[in-house]
């Protein structure tokens, strides 16, 4: 099967062609996704985007969704993963109506939980800066609602919480390529500093804002459905994490890492590109 990896990140598998703006080893290609991507029609057996889809203009996934429809061959599936609004909406009024409920006030923990979900909700919106408040929440020593955080966003969580990097392992990491790819804002910001500090703070933020790392919408089954149908799919469907119409889907560790899901947060949903299409 030819199987494809959209904007993989750190999450990817060599069965798949993985592909990222920002490569996070040799093992993936770089691809600009807002661009026409280089493969040819009816290519695909099934493409797979997880938490990427938000990162894009509605009209640059609109755009994308067109053309994983083009490069898949009839009756390929496509597989979009997206943080799930209406999940976060759910959770935001049942912490808001436990917290209503009690006359004095609520527990840390709870507050804890309040803040946030209002991080998921709004952080990776309106941030301008790397990580946001969500990352500062989570560096918290005294943190009272870990096993919360880990049932919203899952071993993601982990990272924050562990020993830091030693220098080598930071040099060697993989997101050293993403430090790298900040260099040219860096020399571009010492030059606008003849320009004044309102000039450079206005290029910071614009620069960061199309970086790549801020939500630019938000998807519920019902919009990310209508986007796919939008883009020439049928029969889709939402699905769980742990199940697929693409074959063996477990066994590339990909939604499904040590029998956990890696982001719990999340809509499933697949379509599958019909025989004949027209837009």
């Amino acid at each position: 099967m030819k199987l494809l990896n959209i904007g993989c990140g750190l999450t990817f598998h060599p069965a798949w062609i993985n592909i990222d703006v920002v490569p996070s080893a040799p093992e993936v290609q770089y691809c600009d996704i807002t661009k026409k991507l280089p493969y040819p029609d009816n290519y695909f057996d099934a493409c797979y985007s997880s938490h990427v889809l938000e990162h894009l203009t509605k009209e640059d996934a609109h755009k994308l969704l067109a053309e994983c429809r083009r490069i898949l061959k009839p009756h390929g599936i496509i597989r979009i993963v997206v943080p799930n609004l209406e999940a976060m909406v759910r959770e935001y009024l049942r912490i808001l109506e436990q917290i209503s409920l009690n006359p004095n006030l609520p527990s840390q923990e709870i507050q804890d939980d309040y803040d946030w979900i209002m991080l998921e909700l709004y952080d990776q919106t309106v941030r301008n800066f790397s990580g946001g408040e969500m990352v500062q929440f989570l560096q918290q020593p005294n943190l009272t609602n870990k096993n919360y955080i880990r049932s919203r966003i899952g071993a993601e969580a982990e990272q924050y919480w562990k020993k830091p990097q030693t220098f080598w392992e930071k040099l060697t990491s993989p997101k050293l390529s993403k430090i790298l790819s900040k260099i040219k804002p860096i020399i571009i910001r010492y030059l606008l500093l003849i320009a004044g500090k309102k000039a450079s703070n206005s290029f910071n933020e614009g620069w960061f804002r199309n970086s790549g790392e801020i939500h630019r919408w938000m998807y519920d089954r019902f919009s990310l459905q209508r986007l796919l149908h939008k883009a020439g799919f049928s029969d889709i469907q939402v699905y769980l994490a742990d199940a697929s119409g693409i074959p063996d889907f477990n066994s590339y560790n990909l939604d499904i890492m040590d029998e956990k899901v890696r982001k719990p947060d999340s809509l499933f949903m697949e379509a599958i590109k019909p025989s004949e299409v027209s837009i």
